[in-house]
């Protein structure tokens, strides 16, 4: 059983929402186009862009502080069986954020969700998973290790 399956309805939806985020436009585009029964769909919001406050903490645990800004881009359909699905990115792509919201409804019906895990999804993971390991590579070629030799007279 898949991932998105095992777990609850808002881990399942959180983990395919961060995924749809991180996806390329070229993903996005080629799922929509592999999709034989694109539903009717309306748009509620946007797609629109603005900006957003980032925040930050100095080593993870300290007082937070207000970074930067930074543009993001969201959208949020109705598909034709009434499944509300958002789509936010950073950045202005937002074609890409109508794509990641119209994938968030259809990943919320029993008939797409399949489709949308197994086309999309599983492949955002996989390709998450070769750039991590690719960096782990280029960076591992940089490491140096150091020791201290300790002369043996004391």
């Amino acid at each position: 059983m898949n991932q998105a399956l095992q777990s609850s309805p808002e881990t399942g939806r959180k983990r395919g929402m961060d995924l749809l985020s991180r996806a390329t436009r070229p993903e996005l585009e080629a799922a929509w186009q592999a999709l034989d029964d694109r539903p009717a769909h309306e748009m509620l919001r946007g797609p629109e862009t603005g900006l957003v406050m980032v925040r930050g903490r100095i080593g993870g645990g300290g007082a937070p502080f207000n970074l930067g800004e930074t543009t993001v881009s969201r959208a949020t359909v109705r598909v034709a069986d009434g499944a509300i699905g958002h789509g936010y990115r950073l950045g202005t792509d937002r074609r890409a954020a109508e794509l990641a919201a119209l994938f968030d409804a259809l990943a919320q019906s029993e008939q797409h969700q399949p489709f949308v895990e197994e086309a999309l999804l599983a492949r955002i993971e996989k390709r998450q998973a070769e750039d991590a390991m690719q960096r782990e590579n280029e960076t591992a070629a940089t490491k140096v290790d150091f020791f201290t030799m300790v002369r043996g007279e004391d």
